[in-house]
């Protein structure tokens, strides 16, 4: 790993949420953050009960101040986390918005915790949802608590729970968060957006790029996939992180990883039950109605960045903060050999890879090609090299379908 730099992924959620695996405890996210190469990770979920209880019991103050670690004293620091869904009607329709929030320490989350339980049923799900109540107001009451809390929309353009979705999203993040958009510092790309398309978007130029994975699993495919590069200083805490966000702080906040953008859920057009999907210039020729059904189809996240943006593909702002695209390691072997990701020969070729070298993101970004060439096939070898270099071809995500890897 660059021994500059720490990498973080603040969004993801816990066993007490829905679809996610019972492996994200606070141990088993030790163990996949381990082996990603992560040196921070988000607790997610905070609001529920249960899991609250779990991390006050396991986690203890580190030596950097805001951020925790694990009684036993291994695996990476923790930061406290959640997401945080509200929903409100409006003359445009139901608006239902993520959001994603990063709080100072437990004191905290426990008044917010006593807001929020006004606002919804917290041991419904890990991630709240609060029914009548706009992003705005969201933002205020939680401001009203501390001002030290950190907010801001997440996945921000997935069509059903972006603010800028297609679906349920607003225009502008003005529009969304009205007066309180003050307090808006970030937004969270999404697995289907990268900064490059961000930038597209002259409005989005204040907020500063964050990228995390919204794992429901401590898969190395799932975990990290997205995350963030800060500065490993001693000066590290959890306003140092805040801070470097919201200053957009190169020199603190370095840089994002992000997956190719058709490897998310949402990037092309399409219909999952039709087996359809298509770029915009396609879906534009169709009247985005899909060809097989002759109903409406679900306007992914290329579409809607074009259709909101006033910039070239290819513009860069000044002082933007850098990304590197990379793809999972996992994903790359199983799309040479062919196999589910969860097969034994892929696991094997992974595996072996990772445990020689500590971490796969050390795998994917730093190992030189001729020590990986000592263990393993040139083929593979091939094929991180090509990532490193963000040259690995995906066949698009559509209306909840992963892209495809093709080697």
């Amino acid at each position: 790993m660059e021994k500059n730099s720490i990498f973080a992924d603040f969004h993801f959620h816990s066993k007490y949420s829905r679809a996610v695996s019972s492996s994200m405890n606070l141990h088993g996210l030790a163990l996949g953050a381990l082996k990603k190469g992560l040196g921070i990770i988000g607790t997610g979920d905070f609001s529920h009960p249960l899991w609250l209880k779990e991390i006050e019991n396991n986690l203890i103050e580190s030596e950097f101040e805001g951020l925790y670690r694990l009684k036993e004293g291994n695996g990476p620091l923790y930061t406290l986390t959640n997401e945080v869904a509200t929903i409100i009607s409006t003359e445009r329709g139901v608006k239902k918005v993520h959001h994603v929030i990063h709080c100072p320490d437990f004191q905290t989350i426990k008044q917010l915790n006593d807001v929020y339980s006004k606002m919804g049923k917290l041991s419904a799900d890990g991630r709240p949802i609060f029914g009548k109540m706009s992003s705005s107001e969201f933002v205020e009451r939680t401001m009203e608590v501390s001002k030290d809390i950190l907010i801001y929309p997440a996945h921000v353009w997935t069509p059903w729970f972006g603010a800028l979705g297609s679906k349920g999203g607003y225009d502008s993040l003005e529009e969304c968060y009205e007066d309180q958009v003050k307090h808006i510092h970030a937004i969270e790309t999404g697995i289907s957006s990268d900064p490059k398309m961000n930038w597209r978007l002259s409005k989005l130029d204040k907020f500063a790029k964050i990228s995390n994975s919204d794992a429901h699993s401590n898969h190395p495919w799932r975990l990290g996939r997205e995350c963030n590069a800060f500065l490993k200083s001693d000066k590290l805490s959890y306003s140092f992180i805040v801070d470097a966000i919201i200053s957009r702080n190169s020199d603190e906040f370095l840089y994002t990883i992000e997956t190719n953008p058709a490897y998310g859920k949402y990037h092309y057009d399409g219909h999952r039950k039709c087996d359809f999907s298509c770029n915009p210039q396609e879906s534009l020729k169709l009247n985005r109605i899909c060809p097989k059904c002759n109903k409406p189809l679900v306007i992914g996240v290329e579409n809607r960045v074009e259709e909101l943006a006033d910039r070239p593909i290819d513009y860069v702002p000044n002082n933007a903060i850098g990304f590197k695209t990379i793809l999972p390691l996992h994903e790359l072997i199983a799309s040479m050999y062919k196999k589910a990701i969860e097969s034994k020969i892929v696991q094997e070729k992974a595996n072996n890879i990772v445990d020689r070298f500590n971490s796969e993101l050390e795998v994917l970004l730093n190992v030189p090609e001729h020590k990986l060439t000592e263990i393993t096939d040139k083929a593979i070898v091939d094929a991180i090299m090509k990532n490193r270099e963000g040259k690995i071809d995906v066949v698009a995500g559509y209306d909840g379908v992963y892209g495809k890897v093709i080697i």
